[in-house]
């Protein structure tokens, strides 16, 4: 077992929740209407500003600079590569840019990137960290599983784009450093008895709440929410 192993063990229900929710079910088997993808596309969007935001804050509160320049670096692969792609991404369903910065952010959205921020905010590395990994590793492991569940109907499939891109090798090594660097800080200010910490109970419970939110944010899509 590892740190983010014994973080899902400890909320089985909201890790599954989350990964199995109807909303990423329909994305494998192509049936997830088009509009619902479409609002969650947009609403990625904005996430994916806040996120930026997110890892801006890691770097302040990085303790080395090693761990300052990974979390510039991730902070940079957001503003200048993921955000170029997901708008284009976007130009391929019929959003534009303009129509991305006009849409109002979701309720959901709202809950869940201020969750993450102020954890970090009050809280150290290992806080925000723990807040943003569920979207980091759960989106990978979310892409393999469809990918490998409907390798054989992905040809005609409308979100083969989205299964492929989050199955595929460079996001895949972008979730395993993600991994590496949480398990490699939580060691460091924790110890190998991790569980025993007066702070385990605290960082289960932030790691479980940022995982329902995840869930909000896939519920949002799927039904359109505001």
């Amino acid at each position: 077992m590892s740190f983010y192993e014994d973080l899902k063990a400890a909320c089985p229900d909201e890790w599954a929740s989350f990964v199995y929710h109807p909303f990423v079910q329909a994305l494998g088997e192509g049936s997830l209407p088009r509009e619902s993808f479409r609002h969650y596309l947009t609403q990625d969007y904005l996430f994916l500003k806040h996120f930026s935001r997110a890892y801006a804050l890691a770097v302040f509160k990085s303790d080395t600079l090693e761990d300052m320049r990974q979390a510039a670096a991730t902070m940079n692969a957001l503003l200048n590569e993921e955000m170029e792609l997901h708008v284009g991404y976007c130009a391929q369903w019929g959003i534009n840019q303009e129509a991305l910065e006009a849409e109002p952010e979701a309720t959901a959205n709202l809950a869940y990137t201020r969750f993450v921020i102020d954890q970090g905010l009050s809280g150290d590395l290992l806080d925000l960290l723990v807040a943003l990994t569920p979207c980091v590793l759960g989106y990978a492991e979310i892409g393999s599983r469809l990918f490998e569940e409907h390798i054989a109907d992905l040809e005609n499939n409308p979100y083969r784009p989205w299964v492929e891109t989050y199955s595929g090798s460079d996001y895949q090594q972008v979730a395993g450093n993600s991994y590496g660097r949480l398990e490699r800080i939580a060691l460091a200010r924790l110890g190998e008895d991790y569980r025993s910490s007066g702070r385990w109970q605290q960082l289960c419970k932030t790691f479980a709440t940022a995982t329902r939110l995840e869930a909000g944010f896939w519920e949002m899509g799927l039904t359109r929410s505001r």
